[in-house]
């Protein structure tokens, strides 16, 4: 590549100048902003002609007029001293990808589906953003509209959250690919595609694509969830009291994992949880997690909850044993002796050997099932110690879990949760614990008088 000669540069980038509409000390401003060394009087003396500048100094400045070239675009852009590439590509799914970081760049949450819409274009798509609503019963659209949504239970799109997976449906009109939208290993809803060019979706590098694009929009509905509602307000069904809020921005993602260990939780009901709460950490090493529940509903229960759920992070992340994790919950609850009890399970779990050790305190504490061992009924405090094989799952569950009843007064129990925990062993961790709080509410048939929840842990060591 032939540079181009620094006077030839020089009189073009002049002539762009004059067209870009900035004051010297603007045009100088954001030129030292890129990183310029040159003072305004040695950029002024090269604008004219009067004195040269370094290449890299010639070329920030050309970049600083090119940007605002781009903002009132159309004007020819100012040349740099060599032959460059693109600074945008022009087609293909790198195309895709940019449209959608700049489209989302300091956006409200409401411009998010109109960069979707842009990227998915650059791709020869069509593609809609469902997401899950927060009891994971109903795929919502991501734009508003009067559609009541797509249940989870019955459609292929439901079927594609379930599995995190994919699939392809053949009809009236262009064939549709599904596939699960996902914020790292979180099932945040599923994309529905459709090409424009007539790519048949079981395409390969089609599908391929739309993975790159489906974690791309999800970590992106993820990110702008946290600076406004316009999403939030999509997903929810149903008013949500300020227990419940309080609690669900406490709470860790409802999926985390890595290469040796998936974590997996539900909470109900999703619109007036407030006595119930988890928390989990996953490190290179081992696992540790923690349930939290008072086995009441209200504003002091979920201060409850939340104080411990404080104190046990405060304490796991200053490597405390579990018995300290303990001790420093109990601490912090006992500087407020008129909140409720907590009843608490903090675990750790060792990723090398599948030692699985716990404490659980409470009058109703959380207990552990695990490979058909069913907890007795304790009150007070106690330890225990499994051996996980590769692979196994075991479930941490809530006493509101185990206690809901049926209209005849029988409790889902231990039994309810082992049973599910078996019937659905190699579906994903997340999808099994959806699976128990659905059945639990649906053992209750009405409104649960109790908050119900469960964490799912499954661990598969590295070879």
């Amino acid at each position: 590549m032939t540079p181009l000669p620094e006077q030839e540069q020089q009189e073009l980038l002049t002539a762009c100048f004059r067209r870009c509409e900035l004051t010297l000390e603007q045009l100088w401003a954001r030129y030292f902003a890129l990183g310029g060394g040159q003072n305004m009087l040695e950029v002024d003396a090269y604008l004219h002609g009067l004195a040269p500048l370094p290449r890299i100094d010639r070329d920030m400045l050309a970049h600083a007029v090119n940007e605002r070239l781009d903002e009132l675009a159309g004007p020819k852009r100012a040349p740099y001293s060599r032959p460059t590439q693109p600074a945008k590509p022009l087609r293909g799914p790198l195309r895709a990808l940019v449209d959608l970081l700049e489209g989302a760049h300091r956006a409200p949450p409401e411009r998010l589906p109109a960069a979707v819409t842009a990227a998915a274009g650059a791709l020869n798509l069509r593609v809609e953003v469902h997401l899950a609503d927060y009891d994971q019963n109903v795929l919502v659209p991501l734009l508003p509209a009067t559609s009541p949504g797509l249940d989870i239970e019955t459609t292929t799109a439901g079927d594609v959250f379930r599995r995190a997976g994919s699939a392809v449906t053949r009809g009236e009109g262009a064939p549709v690919l599904w596939t699960v939208l996902l914020d790292g290993v979180e099932r945040l809803g599923v994309l529905e595609v459709t090409s424009t060019d007539g790519t048949d979706p079981d395409d390969p590098v089609l599908r391929q694509q739309c993975q790159w694009l489906a974690t791309l929009i999800g970590h992106l509905v993820t990110s702008v969830t946290q600076y406004g509602d316009g999403l939030d307000v999509q997903r929810r069904r149903h008013h949500r009291g300020s227990p419940a809020e309080l609690l669900w921005h406490a709470l860790p993602p409802l999926t985390g994992a890595t290469d040796a260990v998936v974590v997996g939780a539900s909470m109900r009901p999703a619109y007036e949880l407030s006595g119930t709460a988890f928390d989990y950490s996953l490190a290179e090493h081992r696992a540790q997690l923690a349930l939290f529940d008072t086995g009441a509903r209200g504003g002091a229960p979920s201060l409850a909850v939340v104080t411990a759920l404080s104190a046990y992070r405060s304490a796991r992340r200053d490597g405390a044993s579990l018995a300290a994790q303990h001790a420093a919950i109990a601490g912090i609850l006992g500087e407020h002796p008129d909140t409720p009890a907590v009843n608490e399970l903090v675990a750790e779990l060792d990723l090398h050997t599948g030692d699985l050790r716990w404490l659980a305190a409470g009058s109703r504490a959380p207990v552990v099932v695990h490979r058909g061992v069913l907890p007795r009924p304790r009150a007070g405090q106690e330890t225990g110690q499994v051996r996980l094989r590769p692979g196994e799952l075991f479930a941490v569950c809530c006493q509101g879990t185990l206690e809901t009843q049926d209209p005849s007064g029988t409790p889902f129990g231990t039994e309810g949760v082992q049973r599910l925990v078996d019937r659905h062993a190699d579906a994903p961790a997340p999808e099994i614990a959806r699976k128990i709080t659905d059945a639990v509410a649906d053992h209750h048939g009405s409104a649960l008088p109790d908050d119900i929840g469960v964490v799912i842990v499954r661990w598969t060591p590295m070879a």
